[in-house]
């Protein structure tokens, strides 16, 4: 009974999650990893590009001690170029920095520090001289807009790794329409070699495939369906991604492949490559739910398909009552009414293994407008007055309808 309450408290969450969610503004499938440098930056005090001069004595080479001291681990840094807050340091040119890498002498380092007068330092960063021109070059960039993202362009997947996700992340931060304005200078080629290379991380990957919904074209489908209907892990990494390119390209047409491989069945017919026999297999949930995803995300961002068109897909879904929890919030955020009667047809099957689906079924019938929820939620209440209690007590997050 416990697993069971657990469970059923978690589909209730991730229901009232759904059903107030709002579209977000940036990169359609990418989330950033960290802050970038220029948001690091701001938010300091003083930051500096600094040089390695001295550093601190080995921990095997000092007595016990000195090693009671706070000075242990302190390297000595030249300023060489101050990138803001120059006032901070007072016209001192060397500073006193906690480091534990083992850098050469001569090594350059981004610093950066808060709480002046007394500045507080961070972790040294070590920097390539091709780094801190990229750092020189960020910092003059306007806050916003595509001429900052035009920069970044020629930084993805950049020869220094760190300068890479740096760009990945000031994409996956900018507003997708400033993404979009940026079709005429994007290098159709690079994105279809990085989109292939299965080395590259999945969340770089994702961002690639948005690119490519926004400069691709017809000629790319052959590619992406090759990749679709694979049954390489690697290949189809950032697979929601995938799927809502291939969508974005090629529109309702394009439902159909999505619909019969992931949504429409739990099993599905493929050809044994050793074989060469057909046989049915069982559809994968994380691709069902990369799919789920990529149509949610069409039906609140996307051009290329309706809405309509999108719950009909969505729909396919409640004929799998064991995942039919995953995609009733979207249901009823999108208004869909129509589905009232298999709602209360899941409700009322609903067996040891599918109970959870009671509660997102009650918000979707307390979401809706109709006169017709009012009657199926007295029902239902009587049925299990447990599931309509816990629901009850979301009752007030309702979703707009259309």
């Amino acid at each position: 009974m416990i697993g069971w309450k657990k469970t059923s408290l978690a589909a209730l969450a991730l229901a009232v999650g759904l059903l107030n969610v709002q579209p977000s503004e940036a990169c359609l499938y990418c989330n950033a990893v960290s802050l970038t440098f220029c948001e690091e930056i701001r938010a300091s005090d003083v930051s500096i590009i600094a040089r390695l001069i001295e550093r601190p004595a080995p921990q095997e080479a000092i007595s016990a001690d000195a090693k009671e001291t706070d000075e242990i681990v302190k390297a000595k840094f030249e300023v060489l170029e101050v990138l803001s807050g120059g006032k901070h340091l007072k016209g001192r040119k060397q500073i006193e920095v906690t480091y534990f890498g083992r850098a050469k002498v001569g090594s350059k380092f981004l610093l950066m520090g808060i709480d002046p007068p007394t500045v507080f330092w961070s972790t040294p960063i070590a920097v390539t001289d091709r780094a801190v021109g990229y750092l020189r070059g960020a910092l003059k960039l306007p806050k916003d807009g595509p001429q900052r993202l035009t920069f970044f362009l020629d930084h993805l997947e950049d020869q220094d790794e760190m300068l890479a996700r740096d760009a990945y992340d000031e994409f996956a931060k900018a507003p997708y329409d400033t993404v979009k304005k940026l079709k005429a200078k994007m290098d159709h080629g690079k994105l279809i070699g990085w989109i292939k290379d299965v080395e590259v991380p999945a969340s770089r990957r994702r961002l690639y495939l948005t690119m490519l919904g926004v400069c691709g074209g017809e000629a790319d489908l052959p590619m992406l369906e090759k990749i679709i209907t694979s049954g390489d892990r690697k290949a189809k990494s950032g697979f929601d991604a995938l799927i809502g390119c291939y969508l974005t390209l090629k529109g309702a047409k394009g439902l159909k492949l999505i619909e019969d491989r992931f949504l429409r069945s739990d099993t599905i017919e493929v050809i044994n490559p050793k074989t060469g026999k057909t046989e049915r297999r069982k559809v994968d949930y994380s691709d069902t739910y990369a799919a789920i995803q990529a149509l949610r995300i069409q039906g609140q961002l996307g051009d290329a398909l309706s809405r309509d068109r999108i719950v009909a897909s969505m729909r396919l879904i409640l004929g799998r009552t064991k995942l039919a929890d995953l995609v009733i919030p979207d249901l009823a955020r999108w208004g869909d009414w129509k589905s009232m009667p298999t709602m209360v047809k899941l409700f009322k099957e609903a067996n040891p293994e599918t109970t959870w689906v009671r509660s997102p079924v009650l918000l979707y019938l307390m979401a809706c407008p109709l006169p017709e929820a009012q009657k199926h939620l007295a029902e239902l209440a009587k049925i299990d007055p447990d599931a309509y209690e816990r629901a009850n007590a979301f009752a007030p997050l309702k979703p707009k309808t259309k």
